[in-house]
């Protein structure tokens, strides 16, 4: 990586990489100059799993350390949930397949059993039997018989109706189905609602609920499962001690209580014991009071993400995955980060969007780098790189949000990765020069200005209901859209420049290049071919690329061109580009604010869904030559507690774990709670 003068602060802090959820560049150049540390573990089937450091854990006080030590131990305690949430038989799946693995002492160099682990570590990669990202049944590479010899050899017991479904590509095919055609929720395989359960019953149930001139809605649905009572009629399996998942949830709640007891400050602690309470009374207006109270405790070293969280996995966008991520703030880099988050009403102020979809006072933005100390549930081994919170757009409007990078995360992604697909699907050498110069800074300031600047903005109508209400399923998408286009329109704005963030528009360039490239192809790679796009992410990103394409082709903004064979999309008009995102944002902005779903509809079903499949071919025949798995996942690192002849712990240390398989079982072995 290339240095700039010293007063470009970004380029101190980790290579951040785009949107909430996901990656963008993977083609970004690491610097592996003296790091001796292992950060690619191994690599199989379309993954490949990275290791990473917890810097500056050993500059923490003894409190500290145990409060993250507790918070990690919460988080893990919890792990089963999200295997269950993700489907019905995940967990008789899972135990069945770790004890073949624990006791089989046959043949291992066979071919049979060698794609066994592969399934299997698959299995664990993505908490079940569906792929992490497309939401397709893992099929197995070896034949049902086989299953069931190591069914046999290691008296392990596997009801044969569910070996049959591991092997049938219909049956369950689709963790989330967003294919309204298809039924949203009897097209899904996820276990979020009972099986025969329909749309049209869910938005009934709902309609008598929620109240769309509540300024102060509760998240309805978010900490339950639906379910089918006796009398016919549906209600809720709530996610509590003492209801659905409690036995876990009581060892997450342990855990969280000793966690309160060495809080670093007050408003940490209320928010714990809040918290704790939440998971003891399954109550949504506590929920609440905890979110509210959690965005406002912004001091201290430590914070974490705990409970049921994103709604992606849910067709109908109520219920929330279990995810926890553990959290040490890196202070150099986050107080440099200020300086965007303290101009926040300026970029709202100055947004393409209309003047009355505009906040009058954007509150509470808050942005920090942190490096991670420990992941669980929906966040690993896949994990996020940015994280904005809370969700529920009255307590953003009300009392802010905290945004959040994961740098440690990022840093090791960038390790564990190569420059192979950027020198493969750009087109000229001075897109490549031009990446690799500010491809880092470009990342950086796409997620900052996505998680601040974009999920921050804009308002919605009085009285139109929240987004998954008027929008359904195409509301993730259309946000994700919405916070990744504020990022393109201002990043070729002379404001960065003024305020230091950017040394010249050439870094807008590079993520414009970038974010075409990816939308319109290399994130193909992530499918099979024939496939729709299902995941939000990416439709939100082929939505975009592909709009701009079309709307700019009179003007021949950018440029499809054919060499040696190989397609290439190379931007003509970056300015006029600019205006098109600008004018994407708009629209995006007035059907979220208007709730119009008819216009959502059509912008991702015309634009994010379909797929070129000649193009297709081409990337997936380009990216097989590279040798690359397109996602990345983490071992974590282990805390050990070290404690003196009464069990009062005296310190904690990190132990950086190297094998994958290793880990799975051990976490089985220590924190099987359902």
């Amino acid at each position: 990586m290339k240095r700039f003068k010293q007063y470009f602060w970004v380029l101190v802090l980790p290579a951040l990489i785009f949107s909430c959820q996901q990656h963008q560049h993977d083609e970004q150049v690491a610097n592996h100059e003296g790091d001796n540390f292992n950060y690619l573990s191994e690599q199989f089937a379309d993954l490949k799993i990275i290791r990473y450091k917890i810097p500056g854990f050993d500059h923490l006080n003894l409190k500290q350390k145990e409060l993250v030590y507790y918070l990690t131990q919460a988080g893990l305690e919890g792990r089963d949930i999200m295997w269950d949430q993700n489907y019905r038989h995940n967990l008789t799946i899972r135990k069945a397949l770790e004890n073949i693995v624990r006791t089989y002492d046959g043949d291992k160099e066979n071919e049979n059993w060698k794609q066994f682990m592969v399934y299997v570590k698959r299995i664990w990669f993505s908490n079940g039997i569906h792929h992490h990202y497309s939401s397709s049944k893992i099929m197995p590479d070896f034949p049902k018989e086989y299953l069931q010899e190591l069914l046999t050899e290691t008296n392990t017991e596997l009801d044969p109706e569910i070996v049959d479904i591991l092997f049938d590509p219909v049956k369950d095919a689709k963790k989330v189905n967003l294919d309204p055609s298809k039924g949203l929720l009897l097209g899904s395989a996820i276990n979020f609602y009972d099986p025969d359960i329909t749309e049209a019953e869910v938005d009934a149930y709902y309609a008598d609920r929620i109240n769309k001139e509540d300024k102060t809605p509760v998240s309805y649905g978010l900490n339950s499962k639906m379910v089918r009572n006796e009398d016919g009629s549906i209600g809720e399996s709530v996610w509590k001690v003492g209801g659905m998942y409690g036995p876990a949830i009581e060892k997450i709640v342990y855990w969280l209580e000793k966690a309160a007891t060495v809080a670093e400050n007050e408003p940490q602690q209320k928010a714990l014991e809040l918290l704790v309470e939440y998971y003891k009374t399954g109550d949504l207006k506590t929920w609440d009071a905890y979110n509210v109270t959690w965005t406002e405790a912004t001091d201290g070293d430590v914070d974490y993400i705990n409970s049921f969280i994103e709604v992606y996995n849910d067709p109908k966008g109520y219920r929330g995955s279990y995810e926890t991520i553990v959290e040490i703030n890196d202070f150099d880099a986050s107080a440099r980060m200020k300086v965007l988050a303290d101009n926040a009403q300026w970029f709202e102020d100055n947004s393409s969007i209309m003047d009355e979809h505009k906040k009058a006072n954007v509150v509470g933005v808050t942005y920090k780098v942190v490096n991670v100390a420990g992941e669980a549930g929906d966040a690993s081994p896949s994990t996020p790189i940015g994280v904005n919170l809370p969700n529920a757009n009255w307590i953003r409007a009300a009392h802010g949000s905290k945004s959040v990078s994961l740098g440690n995360i990022v840093d090791a992604y960038n390790k564990a990765s190569g420059s192979g697909l950027l020198d493969e699907f750009a087109y000229s050498e001075e897109e490549i020069e031009r990446a690799k110069e500010y491809g880092d800074l470009g990342d950086n300031m796409h997620t900052a200005m996505h998680e601040v600047i974009g999920h921050a903005s804009g308002k919605i109508n009085e009285g139109i209901g929240t987004p998954k209400e008027t929008l359904k399923n195409y509301a993730s998408a259309l946000e994700e859209g919405r916070a990744d286009l504020v990022a393109l329109y201002f990043l070729m704005d002379q404001k960065l420049v003024e305020l230091g963030l950017i040394p010249n528009l050439e870094v807008g360039k590079e993520e414009y290049d970038g974010y075409i490239r990816n939308g319109l192809m290399m994130q193909l790679r992530r499918l099979k071919l024939g496939d729709d796009i299902e995941e939000a992410h990416m439709r939100n990103r082929q939505m975009i690329a592909k709009w701009v394409y079309e709307k700019g082709k009179a003007d021949n903004v950018i440029e499809r061109k054919e060499r040696d064979g190989k397609t290439y999309f190379v931007i003509n008009d970056y300015e006029k580009l600019r205006d098109l995102f600008g004018q994407l944002l708009r629209e995006i902005q007035r059907i979220k604010s208007e709730g119009d779903y008819e216009a959502g509809k059509n912008l991702i079903e015309n634009y994010g869904v379909k797929v070129d499949q000649d193009l297709h071919k081409e990337v997936l025949d380009r990216v097989a030559k590279l040798k690359s798995a397109p996602y990345g996942g983490f071992i974590n690192p282990k805390l050990v507690p070290i404690t003196d002849e009464d069990g009062t712990i005296t310190d904690v240390k990190v132990e950086y774990p190297d094998d994958f398989t290793q880990q799975m079982l051990y976490y089985s072995d220590t924190y099987s709670n359902l």
